[in-house]
């Protein structure tokens, strides 16, 4: 995770079975060069998959080095995660890889945010880094980040996705056009790496990554980079089979010129309610901003969103509104004031009484009833479930209806981690 600091992130989880090793040698490929070592003669919108255009950008060398190894040996002991990478990899990875060669940059970078969250924009880690970058709330502020109640960039594919790369490329620059000492600081800060670097030349050792004293955490982070990028730069040396990705835009961006509820939305483009979410999970509460928005929908579902989003009286977008509750108000005024019953606002807010306190947010629904957007707001009441034996997040999602990313959301787990027997998860079963 980007830190302008310290790294704050929990320790890497160890390898979850003994795996079958690499049946040959990891490929030793400098940090230092900024071209592919074999440069493609096709143009990248010509490769036949997004992984053939990934592979063909692929141009670091690496020495053997036990940490790869055993990266790999991970990789290989969790069949799943390819499986994973590649749901998720559908949504996000194409915009990923486009950004990074219009900035002229290797295309290991692309495969960062697998190592970061498993392409999982909900990732929250303990220490509150967030999105596919899990990037930490001061360094989001530093990057010029938006965050607000009703959005949050961090999670925003576009542009988290944009920050983490200038911030990497500043880190490049700072550390003399070494990428490997530029994603160790992303790890772990570029102080750390800055004092680690003083203190080898000080005492007239080599300053490259592999010779400098660094933490555990920073010490395997970038091998487990290096190792994903060899599964991807020969799958079959390891008879995997990567999940087959399409080398074209998985999304295009629909701007609002008011608010509109994701869920009318995504009626309004045809399309599932739970996608719409997936594309755009920068935005926080079941309705876009007030102001002038953005919404990135499959393209072929566009041009439709568009033009029915322009035949619509603003009204009919939005069913909802947010109330910040002042001193004095009581439910009974404030559902007066907007002319809805006091049960629909309880409804509404899970409140199982009429206490409220000043500086609250509710939310209010039109017409009287909380209508179709009602799990959208908040009102899905929460079910605790405890982990079994056996059981996985695939497994517990199934058996609820839910999906995968969102018990990582509700429960801030890092998605490479393991469940436990005993563990508490908190599920909002029933809504959309």
């Amino acid at each position: 995770m980007p830190s302008t600091g310290e790294s704050r992130q929990a320790a890497p989880e160890p390898i979850a079975a003994k795996a079958t090793l690499p049946r040959k040698p990891i490929v030793a490929r400098s940090s230092r060069r900024d071209s592919p070592t074999e440069p493609s003669a096709l143009r990248p919108e010509d490769h036949e998959d997004l992984w053939s255009r990934i592979r063909a950008g692929l141009s670091w060398e690496a020495p053997d080095d036990g940490m790869v190894e055993e990266a790999l040996a991970q990789y290989l002991a969790q069949p799943a995660y390819l499986d994973v990478i590649g749901e998720r990899g559908a949504l996000y990875l194409y915009h990923i890889v486009q950004e990074v060669e219009q900035r002229q940059m290797p295309l290991e970078l692309a495969l960062l945010p697998l190592v970061e969250s498993t392409l999982n924009p909900y990732a929250r880690s303990p220490q509150h880094a967030l999105g596919l970058w899990q990037i930490m709330p001061a360094t989001g502020k530093h990057l010029g980040i938006s965050s607000d109640w009703w959005y949050d960039g961090r999670r925003d594919i576009r542009e988290s996705t944009a920050a983490a790369l200038d911030y990497l490329q500043s880190l490049h620059d700072t550390l003399e056009g070494d990428w490997m000492l530029a994603i160790a600081a992303y790890n772990g800060g570029i102080g750390r790496v800055t004092r680690a670097i003083a203190r080898n030349e000080a005492a007239g050792r080599r300053t490259d990554f592999w010779s400098l004293p660094l933490p555990p955490e920073t010490r395997a982070y970038v091998p487990r980079l290096i190792a994903l990028s060899n599964l991807v730069a020969d799958p079959e040396a390891w008879d995997l089979a990567l999940p087959p990705l399409a080398n074209a835009p998985a999304f295009v961006a629909v701007t609002t010129t008011g608010q509109v509820e994701l869920a009318r939305a995504a009626e309004l483009a045809g399309m599932e309610l739970a996608r719409l979410q997936a594309l755009n999970p920068g935005h926080l509460r079941w309705a876009t901003a007030p102001e002038v928005s953005e919404l990135l929908v499959p393209p072929e579902r566009a041009s439709t969103l568009r033009r029915r989003l322009a035949s619509l009286d603003p009204d009919e977008l939005v069913q909802w509104q947010r109330y910040r509750v002042r001193a004095g108000d009581t439910l009974g005024h404030i559902a007066r004031k907007f002319g809805v019953e006091v049960g629909a606002l309880q409804q509404a807010n899970k409140l199982r009484g009429s206490l409220i306190r000043a500086g609250a947010d509710l939310m209010i629904p039109r017409g009287g009833s909380p209508g179709r957007t009602l799990a959208l707001a908040g009102a899905v009441e929460p079910q605790a479930y405890r982990v079994r034996r056996g059981d996985s997040l695939y497994r517990i999602a199934n058996q609820f209806k839910v999906s995968i990313e969102d018990i990582i959301s509700w429960n801030a787990l890092n998605p490479r981690a393991y469940l436990q027997p005993g563990q508490r998860l908190t599920l909002y079963v029933g809504g959309q």
